[in-house]
């Protein structure tokens, strides 16, 4: 008996897809394991995620060659070592309300002969695999989301390299803020959830970081930055989450436009901040929005390690029939958890304790 397995990668791409796809190929094609099985195994790259499935054409040989990349241990024999994602990537929503294709999706998987798919990514590429899965298609899925907020897993693929980004890049900042006496302003992703700021802040010694789990005051940043003045350095840095909240007002967001998951793109709130600070204090200041540079780049030591443990998991899951599911790190053990408890929540800083709500920043004691 032979199954198909089609992995693809949805959503925003970061370091580490490019692992988990080459360790979903290697397990399932491992020669030395096919032996010990009662299936066997092949497998399809799905280009550009779901949108590869919405607008494949099984029966044409050209759109087959444009949507779709058959999977082997030589084609993914180094894809590893590389950030973004080598089958692309989309924010496709099947289910989109406004213009529903879930059933010519259903329809492509048939005749694609695909028995099961391995969707990696965050929260609305996991919601279309679980409701693909309610649907009668066996799914798995792979945690991905470089803001760690996914419920249900303590680790999802490119937070690590995210975090060491964003402590490079303040590393670099801290030189000419201290040349010229400036405040930077440094703004990361992170939509609802603080934990690459938190993080990012932690570990790059930030003064001050804000979160969207606490609504901040501007009097307040003002205070401590005062505080800070000439007892220590001149200059500062400030680490906030793109989605935090100034006064408890809504985020800032950088247009109308909405994806297809119904998302507003967030940003700008680093640059009112800078402004703020100017007009409130006098003290120089600048921002840094550091976007997409998150995503880029190669995977960290621990993206790649967690990258082949998810990829060779999700195959497990698949001999095992554990269709519906998410692969899960939770306790230093990797396991899996229903996707039905992954979607429409979020994994949030705990305030009370991880954060400092007077300091603005991480918690250093439990007193």
């Amino acid at each position: 008996m032979t199954m198909r397995i089609a992995v693809l990668t949805g959503g925003g791409d970061c370091p580490g897809l490019n692992g988990a796809i080459k360790w979903v190929t290697k397990t399932a094609l491992d020669p030395l394991l096919e032996h010990k099985r009662t299936v066997t195994f092949d497998v399809l790259g799905i280009k550009e995620g779901w949108k590869g499935l919405v607008e494949v054409d099984p029966d044409d040989p050209r759109s087959l060659a444009q949507h779709v990349l058959p999977l082997d241990e030589e084609v993914v024999r180094t894809w590893d070592r590389y950030g973004g994602t080598n089958l692309g990537t989309s924010r496709t929503n099947p289910f989109n309300p406004k213009n529903d294709r879930s059933d010519k999706v259903i329809e492509n998987i048939r005749k694609l002969g695909i028995d099961v798919i391995v969707a990696i990514g965050g929260e609305d590429t996991l919601g279309v695999a679980y409701k693909l899965h309610k649907l009668g298609i066996r799914t798995v899925g792979i945690p991905k989301t470089i803001d760690g907020d996914l419920v249900g897993t303590e680790y999802s693929l490119g937070f690590d390299s995210a975090v060491n980004i964003i402590m490079e890049e303040i590393d670099r900042l801290r030189t000419t803020a201290g040349s010229h006496n400036r405040i930077f302003v440094v703004e990361t992703m992170g939509r609802h959830a603080g934990w690459l700021a938190l993080h990012g802040g932690e570990c790059s010694g930030a003064y001050i970081i804000l979160i969207p789990e606490c609504p901040f005051e501007m009097d307040r940043v003002c205070e401590l930055l005062q505080e800070r003045r000439g007892r220590e350095i001149q200059y500062s840095i400030i680490v906030v989450s793109e989605g935090a909240k100034m006064g408890g007002i809504q985020e800032f967001y950088k247009d109308d436009k909405l994806d297809e998951f119904g998302h507003r793109s967030l940003g700008g709130i680093a640059s009112r901040i800078a402004d703020e600070i100017e007009r409130r204090t006098g003290y120089e200041a600048r921002y840094v929005i550091l976007s997409h540079l998150q995503r880029g780049g190669s995977p960290s030591a621990r993206d790649r390690l967690m990258a082949r443990w998810f990829g060779i998991a999700a195959v497990e899951m698949i001999m095992n029939e554990d269709y519906g599911r998410m692969v899960s790190f939770l306790h230093g053990e990797i396991t899996s958890v229903p996707l039905k408890e992954v979607i429409d929540k979020l994994r949030l800083v705990d305030v009370d304790k991880h954060y400092d709500t007077d300091r603005y920043n991480g918690k250093r004691g439990t007193l």
